[in-house]
């Protein structure tokens, strides 16, 4: 019986040390094939492959004992951790899951905290974002670009629509198979591979940046947008337009207790009906006066010092690329990503056209910077009321990607976080957590309150951010990951959207500022 068991420890053992040799000298050989230095024999590709089935077999010979042993000591419900530990070997995927955990509870509860979404959804979430109440300051782009604005809202959903699938495209490589596996989560993980290995985390700061300013700024708008409309609804109440940004704020609190995009979507959902139902309106008011449309009014010419105001508009108005990440990392089927670009896009090119169109035919050089001030009393209360209710439904998407930035920055980078994680092991928001969400609400209710510069602001975020994150840093980080793979037609268009992107950036931005600080400099209100 010794004789036996010394045998089947010594096969065993030669096994092993085996596998870890041949393993060991395939994966060097490889690694040296791949930097240049050598090419990998035949030999050496036999033994990697040779190296997997040995491995297999072994952990499979190891499992049977144990079972066997098991069977035998009539130990087998005592602990079955060793089986289940191995069980991702099986490549059939017929083993049994191994989701238990020490106590015997399931470990796997990401799903259950962060459900999957279906392609719908994130298409109501990327509608809500590119479709929203930002729309109404297009009419204002055809103003002064006449029908050079027309076309730069659809070249604008072109770019964007392909920025946006580039950037997915970053996310994922070819395995050995020629199979693209994601091996990136977010637009940080693109952008520090771009920079390594000199700076690994430079481009990812940089991101971030950039990222936590242009949601924050959104929310920032959001909080601006309602507190004005509200008071220009009801300018005979005596109620500020701070005191109405702060009632809105208060309506925006429970959003801190938000947890997965499942919730957020559904709050998309409400708002692009609410989206229609304002377009609907405003529309249905241009058609009734068709008659005099003033087709003469639309020009060539544009207004150059107003214009590139303007195309930060438009650009910011199209600004989702900072999600996207997330939304297909969160869908069920990320095959149906670029499906859902291409209607969502298509939809918001044509409506956001016709509707900036129609608009400024009705009211021609009488266009306002947002088009509901052009409407009749009674007409504008309406529609006010449901830009605020779609304002307040718009906050949480960008609320919650900010919130997901700042978490991973600081709360959940593994050893170098800076602070404890915000989840505790149950999956429950911790004290801590909650107070950041609750403080990232008052910081919006506080820069609406002093700076109330809804036209400037957007303008000055769409050129510096917006154009940042929607056509210069993609098509950057696609030339930089992708370069080899890329056809000369791919290479021209990303070397194309980079250099008209760094001209509407700069140009949008200088004028910004100069409105800005003529707007400080002479008190000018809102």
């Amino acid at each position: 019986m010794a004789t036996l068991i010394r045998s089947k420890l010594s096969n065993k053992l030669s096994n092993a040390a085996t596998a870890v040799t041949n393993k060991s000298q395939a994966k060097v050989s490889g690694m040296f094939a791949r930097m240049g230095f050598q090419a990998a024999t035949d030999e050496e590709a036999l033994g990697f492959a040779a190296c997997d089935d040995l491995d297999y077999d072994h952990r499979q010979g190891m499992q049977m004992d144990i079972l066997s042993s098991d069977e035998i000591g009539g130990e087998g419900s005592g602990d079955g951790g060793a089986l289940e530990g191995d069980s991702h070997y099986q490549r059939d995927g017929t083993g049994p899951p191994h989701s238990a955990s020490k106590d015997g509870g399931p470990t796997n509860e990401l799903s259950e905290v962060r459900p999957k979404i279906t392609a719908w959804e994130a298409g109501w979430n990327v509608t809500n974002a590119i479709q929203g109440m930002f729309v109404l300051g297009l009419p204002y782009a055809i103003l002064h670009g006449g029908y050079l604005g027309l076309f730069l809202i659809i070249f604008a959903a072109v770019v964007c629509c392909y920025t946006g699938k580039i950037l997915i495209a970053c996310l994922y490589e070819e395995d050995e198979d020629g199979q693209l596996v994601r091996v990136r989560d977010s637009y940080v993980d693109i952008a520090n591979a771009c920079c390594a290995p000199r700076f690994p985390s430079l481009g990812g700061h940089v991101v971030n940046v950039a990222q936590i300013i242009e949601l924050v700024m959104t929310c920032i708008l959001y909080v601006v947008v309602s507190g004005n409309l509200m008071y220009n609804s009801f300018p005979n109440m005596p109620i500020s337009q701070k005191s109405w940004a702060i009632i809105a704020t208060a309506a925006l609190l429970p959003c801190a207790f938000l947890k997965n995009l499942k919730a957020v979507s559904k709050f998309s959902l409400l708002c692009t009906m609410a989206h229609f139902v304002i377009n609907i309106l405003v529309i249905a008011y241009c058609l009734s006066r068709a008659r005099d449309w003033a087709w003469d009014k639309v020009k060539f010419y544009i207004d150059v010092k107003k214009f590139p105001i303007s195309i930060g508009i438009i650009v910011f108005s199209y600004t989702s690329q900072i999600f996207l990440p997330s939304l297909e990392g969160n869908m069920q089927k990320p095959s149906e990503f670029h499906c859902m670009m291409n209607w969502t896009h298509i939809a918001a090119c044509i409506l956001k056209g016709l509707f900036a169109l129609v608009a400024y035919l009705t009211w021609a050089d009488e266009t306002k910077e947002v088009i509901t001030d052009n409407l009749p009393p009674t007409i504008r209360a309406v529609v006010n009321i449901f830009l605020v209710a779609k304002a307040l439904l718009s906050y949480p998407l960008p609320f919650f990607a900010a919130v997901e930035v700042l978490e991973k920055t600081f709360f959940q980078d593994g050893g170098r976080a800076y602070f404890p994680d915000c989840y505790g092991g149950d999956g429950r928001l911790k004290s801590w957590g909650l107070t950041l969400r609750c403080s990232l609400v008052v910081f919006t209710l506080l820069m609406a309150i002093y700076v109330p510069h809804f036209a400037l602001l957007m303008g000055l975020t769409g050129s510096l951010t917006g154009a940042g994150l929607c056509f210069l840093l993609p098509s950057l980080f696609h030339l930089k990951l992708l370069w080899r793979k890329l056809l000369w037609h791919q290479v021209f268009f990303d070397v194309a959207i980079f250099v008209i992107g760094g001209i509407c950036s700069i140009s949008g931005f200088i004028h910004s500022m100069e409105g800005l600080i003529e707007a400080f400099k002479y008190n000018i209100e809102e």
